[in-house]
């Protein structure tokens, strides 16, 4: 049987005191990619920030990589971060120090204490993204599209079961953003990670086909078709 990285059951979703989603049903398998999609406002950003601890799950069911989300508190929701890779749209990378400092800053950050396993883990995924001989730059030599790579490089650093991104290919040009989609989709075969990617952009969803569930209304609607 498949490993269940993700479910929510019957879980209603705020952000303060409002209600912003409702008797949300979803369950993610290891290695499955979903798109998460939606008009802005409609939710997107509260479900990723239930699914990585930073909104409280208070109402309804929710497990994520064998976490379950209610009884999260500030001590253990770090080990829960620590399994789960986050890609951004705007990259949030260190500007003061260059590509291999930033992905050294993150394994240090999550306990990270032999320098040699440190060092090969950093190489190992430079390689995956395709960065291998860009470590010694800073981030404002990348292009937009390489400082995205870093920012995927940085979400395998831990080798997550479920990696969150976050409009990963907003602020790119197409070419670059199917270069993106490319290395999630052959990241979540190869590695077996579970990707939930949100995106406003049909055109990488008609190019890259998967599950779709989106946000309407106040609910989530699972394999939703979409109209455009």
């Amino acid at each position: 049987m498949a490993e269940k990285i993700l479910e929510l059951r019957k879980a209603n979703i705020y952000q303060g005191n409002s209600l912003i989603l409702q008797d949300v049903n979803i369950s993610l398998d290891r290695g499955e990619f979903i798109f998460l999609v939606g008009k802005t406002g409609t939710g997107k950003s509260s479900l990723l920030k239930t699914l990585y601890g930073e909104l409280p799950l208070t109402e309804g069911e929710g497990n994520v990589v064998g976490f379950d989300l209610k009884q999260l508190t500030w001590k253990t929701v770090p080990y829960l971060r620590r399994t789960i890779g986050i890609v951004f749209q705007d990259f949030q990378l260190l500007t003061d120090r260059n590509v291999h400092d930033n992905l050294e800053f993150v394994l240090q950050a999550t306990g990270w204490k032999d320098k040699k396993l440190m060092e090969d883990k950093i190489q190992e995924v430079l390689e995956k993204v395709g960065l291998k001989t860009k470590g010694f730059k800073y981030p404002f030599e990348l292009s937009g599209g390489e400082q995205q790579r870093v920012d995927v490089a940085r979400a395998l650093l831990n080798s997550p079961k479920l990696i969150l991104a976050d409009e990963p290919t907003g602020n790119l040009d197409p070419e670059t953003s199917d270069e993106i989609m490319n290395l999630l989709m052959q990241v979540s075969k190869e590695f077996g990670s579970a990707v939930v990617m949100a995106t406003h952009d049909y055109m990488v969803i008609n190019k890259f086909p998967a599950r779709t569930i989106k946000t309407e209304k106040g609910r989530v609607i699972d394999n939703a078709t979409l109209s455009y």
